[in-house]
This record gives structure tokens, sequence and C-alpha cells, in this order.
């Protein structure tokens, strides 16, 4: 573990210079795109986690069969949110930050499977958010040696950045929550959370996009847990914690942008997007929401799926709204992607993530 710890962080300090450098192009005009900045957890993680000794990967079959093929570390039978928003923005698949050899114009993937808002949440074995934001700075501090201040800020301003964390902060096996009241923790993870915001803001972003966090309780992985003497019933642990964190989230996203000169955001309800689909699924052409296409035992929410594990996969994925025991099938990640990118109030607001692609920036 320790040895992980130190890996983690040495890959902070040298290996974003090191790519970055031999990729940077040597300007960007006015008729480049807009760049896409990818922060989070595994909800986002193109493969990150493939770079650095963790127990926390999905780099085996049948990950990615259904788009690519291959697995690609990615937590899905094909894409994620991130690779959909980056083909309605017309950009190429954004990498992972670790991967070697790629390139940064169109902008860079920090997320990491299991990674939450806090230092400790699986400590050792992810690249935390404060992490990712110091990866972040490495990008921003060669953009300004490569291109100059000016050019590179004006980059920076354009770009959007998009999180999804904070889900596994609230995991009992992960994170310290019995020793803080709810409210205190929260705070802690949402206090977190904007200090990253407000330390991409002082490089020059400008355009964020948020996921508000799920009802967790309702997954197959909790579904299974729950099974013996429930009959599979959602499970109700850090409900109350996740309600509480999407309300502050959503206070503190109108002060920083009364706060900050510029800053716009695109804030979704995916808790409740993801209910109405667990709640309903024909409505949104699956046939099957409470058990998952890949893994094992009750709902095939235990085991895991794939790996030396041993476990069951379904026909088509696209009939599942969740591929494994905790994440969405692509068809569900495409369908996120189209609400985040050109839904509206009440679950997209104040601006979708078209319309931030858009906007200008000061």
């Amino acid at each position: 573990m320790a040895t992980t710890w130190f890996y983690i962080y040495f890959l902070a300090l040298i290996s974003p210079i090191l790519l970055i450098i031999l990729n940077l192009p040597s300007s960007f005009g006015e008729k480049n795109p807009t760049s896409l900045f990818i922060f989070g957890d595994s909800l986002y993680d193109a493969g990150n986690n493939n770079y650095f000794p963790t127990p926390l990967r999905v780099n085996h079959w049948p990950y990615g069969e259904t788009y690519f093929h291959f697995p690609t570390g990615r937590t899905s039978n094909g894409r994620l949110i991130p690779d959909f928003i980056a083909e309605y923005a017309k950009l190429p698949l954004i990498p992972p930050c670790l991967q070697p050899g790629i390139s940064y114009n169109y902008g860079v993937n920090f997320a990491s499977l299991g990674a939450g808002a806090l230092q400790e949440t699986n400590k050792g074995s992810v690249i935390s958010l404060n992490i990712q934001l110091s990866y972040f700075k490495n990008v921003e501090k060669n953009l300004r040696h490569k291109l100059g201040g000016e050019e590179a800020k004006r980059f920076l301003s354009k770009a959007v950045y998009i999180f999804s964390i904070g889900t596994n902060d609230y995991n009992s096996k992960t994170t310290p929550i019995p020793f803080h009241s709810q409210e205190e923790y929260v705070g802690m993870v949402i206090g977190n959370l904007t200090n990253v915001i407000k330390g991409i803001y002082n490089k020059g972003g400008r355009k964020f996009g948020i996921l508000n966090l799920v009802a967790k309780g309702c997954f197959p992985v909790a579904r299974a847990l729950r099974s013996a003497g429930s009959e599979g019933s959602c499970m109700d642990e850090f409900s109350t914690a996740r309600k509480l964190h999407n309300t502050a989230l959503s206070k503190v996203l109108v002060e920083l942008e009364r706060q900050l000169k510029g800053f716009k955001y695109s804030e979704t309800d995916f808790y409740t997007a993801f209910s109405e689909r667990i709640n309903n699924p024909s409505k949104y052409g699956f046939k099957e929401a409470k058990t998952a296409c890949c893994g094992s035992g009750p709902y095939r929410g235990l085991g895991g799926c794939g790996g030396n594990n041993k476990y069951e996969l379904c026909d088509t994925p696209d009939d599942y709204l969740f591929f494994d025991p905790a994440h969405p099938s692509e068809k569900a990640n495409e369908q996120f992607a189209k609400l985040m990118w050109s839904g509206n109030s009440p679950l997209i607001w104040p601006y979708n993530l078209k319309t931030l692609f858009e906007l200008q920036t000061q």
C-alpha cells in the first residue's frame, strides 16, 4: 500500500510533465474546438488506474466488449459519459492522463476508479481529487511554458471541466463518516470539491459541469447485500448524507457563480435521472433495472464482473440499465450524456453542456 501511494505521488510530479511537454501543440487558433478536462471517479475513468499498482481496475474481459471489443479500463461494456460528451462536442476520445504517448490537444482525463473528494477515500489505491488537481496544474504550467501566459489562459478559459465525484466518499467500507456528524462530513466533502474547483478557476478555468450523487442503495450490489430476508429491497445507508450533499452542492455552485467573475456551470440532477430509470426502466428502453448484465449471485450484484471472478454475462447489455453491479451500461451512459448535453430544467440547470461549450468566457 505504501509503495502504491508513493507511486501515485511520483506520477503526479513526473509523468504528466514528461508527456505534456512531448505532446503540446505549437499553437491554438481561434478555430480550435473547445477542449474537455475530466475529473472524478469510475463513472468517468477512461483507464488511468491501468497505469499504477492498484486492485481497483477493470482492465479485463468482458469490460469493453460492445464498443471497443477489448477492455480499456472503463467500467462499462462500451463508452462512458465523457466519451459521448466529447463526440457531441466534435472532439476525439479524451485520453487518460497517464496513458503514454498520447496527444493533449483536446483535453485530458484525470478521473480514477474509486476516487473521492476526500484524500482518505480508498487512500493508496486511487488518484484522489487533490492529486487530479495537481496533474491539472502540471498541464497548466506546461501550457504556459509552451504557449505563453495569455494564450494558455485563453485556451483554459475556453475549456469545459466536468466532474463526477463524491459517491465513494459515502461508503462505509472506504470512508471515516462514523467519526463525524453527517452535516460535518458533507461539509468536508463539499469543501474539498469547492477548493478543487477554485484551484482550476485560479488557473483559468471558467466553465464547469457537475453531477450530483445518485441513490446507490438501489444498485444491484446494494440489493444483493440486502436480499437475504429483505427480498432485495433498496439499501438506505447514507441516503440522507447523499441528499444533504446534493442540497449543499447546489448552494455552493450558486455561491461560486456569485463570487467568481466569469464562473459558469451546468448541474445535472443525476439522482433523479438515475432513479427515474430504476423505477420506470421500460420508459427508457430497458428490460431490466434491478439485475446487472454482468456479475454473480443475487441480482448479479456480488463478486465483480470478469477477471478471476466467476460471473454470469447477459446476452444483450443494451437491455440492462447496469452493466456490472455498480455501473451503468453503455446505453445508459449515452442517455445520461444526451441529457447533460442538451437537457433542460428541472434536471439540468442553469445551462446544459452544449450551451457551456458555446459560451464566450471573460
